[in-house]
């Protein structure tokens, strides 16, 4: 009767301990993906927020030169201000809504910004000058690291989507309120092709 009573209590200890171990893996695989989520998500932050920091001084340029184009660069202004007004939080990865608003605002300002780009055409002086190439320069790199560091978040997200969602880690993610991450998509203007006129 001991020797029985010994050997179950010897299994359910190890099954015990079994647990702690695949349920202590799990959790710190599912911790490591959110702070990689995290970090890709203050990079797309930190890129914005260049995009952000650049936009006053093009548009104090192009104004010098370009008085008249009051409505482009009132719209240049206008996107720009929204976007700082809103209340960016961690928060945003997890929630797909906030996420498609907070694209559709960074949209609105590219959009701004190509009309500005257009603009500049008109002006010679303005395509010569030092200051605003140095800018221009500037903002088109930026561009191609929003690019790039939004790819690296949505590989960094599907990463931990996909450990979140199989077995068992399904099972101690939604114990512990892991939440999915949310994508970056491409704009709705994307997926019709550019009507070119000539």
């Amino acid at each position: 009767m001991k020797k029985g009573l010994l050997i179950a209590l010897g299994v359910i200890v190890g099954l015990v301990v079994l647990w702690f171990v695949i349920f202590g893996g799990v959790y710190n695989k599912l911790v490591a993906g959110e702070e990689s989520v995290s970090s890709a998500w203050a990079q797309v932050e930190n890129v914005y927020q260049r995009r952000l920091d650049l936009v006053p001084n093009l548009v104090e340029t192009v104004k010098a030169y370009a008085a008249h184009e009051k409505t482009t660069l009132q719209d240049v202004v206008e996107a720009r201000s929204k976007i700082s007004q809103m209340n960016v939080t961690d928060d945003l990865i997890a929630d797909p809504d906030a996420l498609t608003k907070f694209q559709q605002m960074q949209g609105q300002l590219s959009s701004a910004l190509s009309r500005l780009m257009v603009v500049v055409e008109r002006y010679p002086e303005l395509k010569a000058s030092q200051n605003f190439l140095a800018l221009q320069t500037q903002l088109e790199g930026t561009e191609n690291r929003i690019t790039v560091e939004r790819k690296r978040y949505n590989d960094a997200a599907r990463e931990f989507n996909t450990t979140r969602r199989v077995f068992p880690n399904v099972l101690i993610a939604n114990m512990m309120n892991f939440k999915a991450k949310a994508y970056f998509e491409a704009d709705e203007a994307a997926s019709k092709a550019p009507q070119v006129k000539f």
